[in-house]
């Protein structure tokens, strides 16, 4: 989201925790039937606003992201905004399943499984990463929430595969510093140098280690560098734990379960 887009989201969600608190005194005292029809109009009302600003952004992104030369370009721009408009839809509803959520994920990966051209990479990024905003802002406006893990999903979690393609690419501050700057746009070597004071083979290892765990991407032979659909979401996945440990004081005590 653009900065305008971002202060007036922040401001209509500060509006609605405003008219939430309102609605539960309203509750105790009126009826439900006609509590509802206030939280589906301002849902509507809300939703258009929303709607409105985030069509603007995928027609813009897609129409920057995908190769003017390409032949494709009329069809996956179709597609993709068949795609993000769908899901976007959803939030007029004022729940989204997981697996509504995980069925737009299957369809865009068969999709890219599909992609012909390796410069496909780089428009599956973007739309990826649209996708994203779109379930952050479902997060945000308190429409979706992912199953909560449980013992046996942790059971399946597999310990080398874990270290090796996720933990281990972001376990040091170089790597993690080249995530964040090809966050929000490409790098050349040389700008990646001077941002980490790294030269030659020293730079070399440390992006290779990037690429070997598939965070980054190269567009080609002594090209520009850019963050891959799997990069960004592990960047913003740990951004995302950090902020939520630091910020609520999580304990470190042993955890009490039930």
């Amino acid at each position: 989201m653009n900065a305008d887009l971002l202060k007036e989201v922040n401001g209509i969600k500060s509006k609605l925790d405003i008219m939430h608190e309102d609605m539960k005194r309203f509750m105790e005292r009126s009826n439900q039937q006609h509590l509802n029809s206030i939280v589906d109009g301002c849902r509507s009302d809300f939703f258009d606003v929303i709607r409105g600003y985030a069509t603007d952004e995928i027609e813009s992104s897609l129409e920057g992201k995908i190769s003017k030369d390409c032949h494709m370009k009329n069809a996956c721009k179709a597609l993709f905004s068949d795609l993000l408009n769908s899901s976007l839809d959803q939030i007029k509803s004022g729940e989204v399943s997981a697996d509504s959520i995980n069925d737009a994920k299957s369809k865009l990966e068969e999709m890219r499984r599909k992609s012909p051209y390796d410069q496909c990479k780089t428009c599956f990024s973007e739309v990826a990463r649209l996708l994203d905003k779109q379930i952050d802002l479902m997060r945000s406006l308190r429409v979706y929430r992912e199953n909560d893990l449980t013992g046996e999903s942790m059971e399946s979690l597999p310990e080398k595969e874990t270290v090796v393609e996720l933990l281990e690419p972001l376990s040091n501050k170089q790597r993690l510093q080249i995530l964040k700057a090809l966050f929000a746009e490409t790098k050349t070597f040389s700008a990646l140098a001077e941002l980490t004071g790294l030269r030659g083979g020293n730079l070399l290892f440390h992006l290779q280690k990037l690429q070997d765990g598939g965070m980054i991407l190269q567009r080609h032979e002594r090209g520009d560098y850019m963050i891959s659909e799997k990069g960004y979401r592990a960047l913003r996945g740990v951004a995302e734990l950090y902020s939520d440990l630091g910020s609520k004081r999580i304990s470190s005590e042993p955890i009490k379960r039930p």
